[in-house]
């Protein structure tokens, strides 16, 4: 099977683009998608669009592709099988590439490992590298005015590596898509010997001659777990301690009715619904994902505690109901200080180092958007508001399009961050993008009318 490579389309001459999409992780990689079957299938509406990147080259959580680690999500909830089925961009047509197709049935599951989906990911990327910009990161959203009016912005970008390598693309809609920022506990700052998950395998297999023999790893969600396992079984010689403020992990609600809070239509829900349902519902199933684990995950590192306890070598500690008080970097690994909540004490650990498995925050478009920030709309909170497209709502003045990909919990509940409705949300951008070329197109024949008649 040929793999054709796709570009959703550039602007001609002094023409703006319709889309310029900011970061190219896996959520505007589903938008690039869907502009490109839109395109297939409407030429004449065709849509431009472009994206630029910071990373050198496409990239997905790759400090957490741990040999073995599976997805939390099934392989229909890819890029496009839940908007499209029948698509060339779906997962079962990227391993029929890869010659693979039979080999994952046999596997009998819905659930590939992390490493293969995020090839699936490259795979797909590679299909329109003539569409993004890798390498740069966008330092400014000018607005630009015509009459009083915002009806196009300049992304200014410049590369990473040659800072005096400037680009600017002229659009009329951006779609944010920069992913999440890694979240530290106040006062902790990241180190030679003080990580994030992010960063786990960037940096754990650079360790040589261990100096304390011990590592630290804060937090009790799956990448917590996962850190764990992961040090515990490639540092054979070293004692991994487990911190975490509750009694043990959490399993994952991953049982069929709880997971329709991520189908589609909990999004119309969630969305429809006054802002005490919103908490209610947020808080109700905020265990299908965050801060817990794996099933099977936590009866593995059980037994191997347990195992552990019978030989009389424990190298696998908890410290359950522990909080973290500091830590102070030292010149050959850091020093974790936590207290027990139970009774108080404090206990300090020298260690080669310790991971911060502490989660992420969304990043506000409003740091992004310059001058355009304070045209953003606002709820009583402060929080930017969003239409059921991922569109900002903007002072009237402004014409131009802002979608949010993530940072949208507060209007659309847990899905805005994760892979689940991935494919579906970008067919709404992508319609949302027609309609207002549309707009914009009637708009315009209507000026010219007008133009005409004064004469």
């Amino acid at each position: 099977m040929s793999v054709h490579r796709e570009d959703s389309g550039q602007a001609v001459g002094d023409r703006a683009h319709d889309l310029v999409g900011i970061g190219f992780g896996p959520s505007n990689l589903a938008l690039a998608i869907a502009v490109a079957d839109h395109n297939r299938r409407d030429t004449n509406r065709a849509l431009r669009a472009r994206f630029v990147e910071q990373q050198e080259r496409f990239g997905w959580h790759r400090g957490m592709l741990l040999e073995g680690a599976t997805m939390q999500v099934s392989f229909l909830k890819d890029l496009v099988t839940m908007r499209d089925p029948s698509s060339r961009f779906s997962f079962l047509m990227y391993l029929q590439h890869r010659g693979r197709l039979a080999d994952f049935i046999n596997q009998k599951t819905f659930f590939p490992t992390r490493i293969e989906f995020h090839d699936y990911f490259e795979w797909c990327a590679t299909q329109f590298a003539g569409s993004v910009d890798y390498g740069r990161r966008v330092t400014e959203i000018r607005p630009v005015r015509t009459g009083g009016r915002v009806g196009a912005v300049d992304v200014v970008s410049k590369s990473v590596s040659d800072p005096a390598d400037r680009q600017v693309l002229r659009t009329v809609n951006v779609a944010v898509g920069t992913g999440l920022k890694p979240r530290l506990p106040e006062g902790v700052t990241q180190g030679e010997h003080v990580w994030h998950t992010r960063d786990l395998l960037f940096r754990a297999p650079g360790l040589k001659n261990l100096r304390h023999r011990r590592f630290v790893v804060v937090g009790a969600g799956q990448s917590a777990a996962e850190a764990v396992d992961y040090l515990h079984r490639t540092f054979p010689d070293a004692e991994v301690n487990a911190v975490f403020t509750r009694y043990g992990y959490s399993p994952a609600d991953d049982s069929p009715f709880a997971n329709r809070i991520f189908d589609p239509s909990a999004v119309d829900d969630f969305f429809t619904a006054p802002e005490r349902v919103k908490q209610d519902l947020y808080g109700y199933h905020r265990n299908t994902n965050y801060s817990v684990v794996d099933g099977d995950l936590i009866e593995q590192l059980y037994r191997t505690h347990y195992q552990e306890k019978v030989s009389g070598r424990e190298r696998l500690r908890f410290l359950n109901t522990t909080e973290l008080c500091g830590v102070e970097h030292l010149a050959d690994g850091a020093r974790v200080v936590v207290s027990s909540l139970t009774t108080g004490q404090e206990e300090a650990l020298d260690c080669d180092a310790v991971v911060m498995a502490t989660g992420y925050r969304p990043v506000d478009p409003r740091d992004l958007l310059g001058e355009l920030a304070d045209d953003c709309l606002t709820d009583e909170q402060g929080r930017v508001r969003v239409d059921r497209g991922y569109r900002v709502l903007m002072a009237d003045h402004v014409d131009v399009g802002v979608y949010l990909q993530g940072g949208t919990e507060h209007t659309h509940g847990l899905t805005s961050s994760l892979l689940s409705t991935l494919a579906i949300r970008s067919g709404e951008i992508c319609d949302s993008l027609l309609l207002r070329q549309t707009a914009q197109a009637l708009r315009a024949d209507r000026g010219r009318e007008i133009d005409t008649v004064l004469g």
